[in-house]
């Protein structure tokens, strides 16, 4: 069976911007927007204040991140059914699958959640251990979005 290479251009397309935007927001954003005192000569903004912005800018990547996990499935699925089968690819999109919906509707949530109880909640050990846990898996998730971006794309090459 013929595979459809709109679709999979467009699949490899959308890992490639997933990836970027988890490297964009983790790697640039995150550290300019925390450390604006780095930037200028006076603070412009406390750390609490930061986090409300950090948490509202991922709040919206959220959205791309729950379409990502969709159509990783999806595609995964219609690829698995006409037997293009791999196990890197398979493990790689499971993981993009649970970390994507971990991040979106697990982590970043709470997150917001404990941030609109007030300052005094974001000093705690529970909302320190649930930022953690959100960074390893947003990380996990860059390298899960990769693997798979990359598994893909050798494989296309020899069909």
């Amino acid at each position: 069976m013929k595979k459809n290479i709109y679709l999979d251009f467009t699949y490899l397309i959308f890992l490639a911007a997933s990836f970027g935007g988890i490297i964009v927001l983790g790697a640039f954003v995150a550290p300019v927007i925390f450390h604006t005192d780095r930037i200028v000569s006076e603070v412009l903004i406390n750390n609490y204040n930061a986090g409300i912005i950090m948490g509202e800018i991922f709040h919206r990547f959220s959205y791309w991140i729950y379409v990502l996990a969709i159509f990783v499935a999806v595609y995964e699925a219609i690829s698995y059914k006409t037997g293009f089968r791999d196990a890197i690819t398979f493990a790689a999109a499971v993981i993009v699958i649970g970390t994507s919906l971990m991040f979106s509707g697990v982590y970043s949530p709470k997150i917001l959640e404990m941030q609109a109880m007030g300052a005094e909640v974001t000093k705690s050990d529970a909302f320190n251990n649930i930022h953690i846990a959100s960074e390893i898996d947003f990380k996990v998730l860059a390298v899960a979005v990769i693997v798979l971006f990359v598994r893909r794309l050798l494989l296309l090459r020899t069909t």
